[in-house]
């Protein structure tokens, strides 16, 4: 079984919709179709307001 790949814009977006506008993490998981368990990781990976703002 393969995994899809994600592009980073794609996790970085999806890690704003919780961290900015403030979407419940099931949510945003739910609507772009990925596991609340990724969504968690990209947080940590992408979370911190540095990573995000030089990626804009």
């Amino acid at each position: 079984m393969s995994s899809k790949r994600y592009t980073d814009e794609f996790k970085i977006e999806a890690v704003r919709q919780v961290t900015d506008h403030r979407f419940k993490v099931a949510e945003v998981a739910e609507r772009l179709g990925v596991t609340t368990h990724s969504l968690y990781a990209w947080m940590r990976k992408f979370g911190k307001r540095g990573v995000v703002q030089r990626a804009e």
